[in-house]
């Protein structure tokens, strides 16, 4: 009887030590699920989550169409359901395809992406170029604004990363409220020949923004910022011309081909009308930011708010950094990569150079409507 007791009690005394340490498992799940969804990891759980193809199968179904690979074109065969859109008769972007279609099926509507701090959208603006141009700059003096909100790093998806698909893209975006407008920035779109393309697919209405500099110096620039992290790199004299003799200029060098200014623009204008453009000086950008930044406020639709009470000019980087905000213990700057001295380069190699470009400035100034001024 004695036993059986002392039986009975080991076993009551070991349930109870089990449930305690269930509870206790149960409370460290929960505190982990309030932790993620307080930080914001967790967005309306219920919502379905539609991937690209989904979206898109369902609107062909309603328009009575289906998707099929065996229907596309060689060159769509591993492409992205939203290439076989563009391939039926009448619609040349999704965009299209979308219009007269319920609000619910629109990839644009942020399925599973909302909370009540904002949704993750598709940019409404991206600065697309140039590399080297002032385009960095340009973002962080943008970011100051109240109405912006912009990834920092570039995400590459129109020239490296588009086989991710849209979503992938999208969660890379920082939330935003209505008021707000989504921004993100890769200088290399400007000169990627898909890229125009791809981007006209997911949205026509995307602004776009170029900043654009004198092609010579931005070259030399260029091959700075690469001699930075490869010290062994030819000259910039022996990387310029396909001989030593100083003949043609080599324009498979990119350092050269991205000042090519007008040949990339024409890409882009076969899709985007000009009207979607702003050129921003990169010159400007350094000797008037406030006046530079303006412009760009007024193209994007925002208050004029970022002006020249927000900066100061940094002489020794020899550019423009903004004031101390409040709060913090300094101003704001570029990195140390930011202003790098140039090296000495032949002043004839230069004036060779820019013989090179004056042609193709002259038709980037037509076909922008704006004289630059670097000849």
């Amino acid at each position: 009887m004695g036993c059986n007791k002392w039986k009975a009690g080991f076993n009551f005394g070991h349930l109870k030590a089990q449930s305690k340490l269930s509870v206790f498992f149960a409370m460290i799940i929960i505190f982990t699920y309030l932790f993620y969804c307080f930080t914001g990891y967790c967005d309306s759980l219920p919502i379905t989550v539609y991937d690209q193809q989904t979206f898109i199968n369902k609107i062909l179904q309603k328009e009575g169409l289906e998707y099929s690979p065996h229907q596309m074109s060689d060159a769509h065969k591993n492409s992205s359901p939203g290439s076989f859109v563009r391939e039926l008769p009448g619609v040349d972007s999704v965009d299209t395809l979308l219009q007269g279609n319920d609000n619910e099926l629109r990839p644009d509507n942020n399925i599973s992406t909302a909370n009540n701090f904002g949704s993750k959208t598709f940019p409404q603006a991206i600065i697309i170029g140039v590399k080297k141009g002032g385009t960095r700059a340009l973002l962080e003096f943008l970011r100051i604004h109240p109405d912006v909100r912009a990834v920092g790093a570039e995400p590459h998806f129109f020239d490296r990363f588009y086989d991710k698909g849209l979503e992938w893209y999208r969660n890379l975006m920082p939330r935003t409220l209505e008021s707000q407008i989504t921004m993100e920035k890769t200088p290399s779109y400007f000169v990627t020949k898909e890229a125009p393309r791809r981007l006209f697919a997911l949205s026509r209405h995307t602004k776009l923004i170029v900043v654009v500099r004198d092609p010579v110096t931005r070259a030399v620039s260029d091959y700075t910022q690469t001699l930075s992290k490869q010290p062994g790199l030819p000259s910039f004299q022996s990387l310029t011309f396909r001989n030593s003799t100083m003949g043609l200029i080599d324009t498979s060098w990119s350092a050269v081909r991205i000042g090519i200014y007008a040949k990339h623009l024409e890409n882009w204008l076969r899709y985007f009308p000009l009207s979607k453009f702003l050129f921003v000086s990169g010159e400007r950008l350094v000797t008037d930011p406030a006046g530079e930044m303006g412009r760009v406020q007024d193209f994007l639709g925002l208050k004029r708010l970022v002006t020249d009470k927000h900066f100061y000019f940094n002489q020794t980087k020899g550019f423009p950094c903004l004031k101390k905000p409040e709060g913090s213990s300094r101003p704001r700057c570029l990195g140390k990569s930011k202003g790098r001295p140039h090296p000495q380069i032949s002043p004839e190699v230069l004036l060779r150079l820019r013989e090179f470009y004056r042609p193709f400035n002259m038709k980037f100034y037509q076909m922008t409507g704006h004289d630059f001024g670097w000849d």
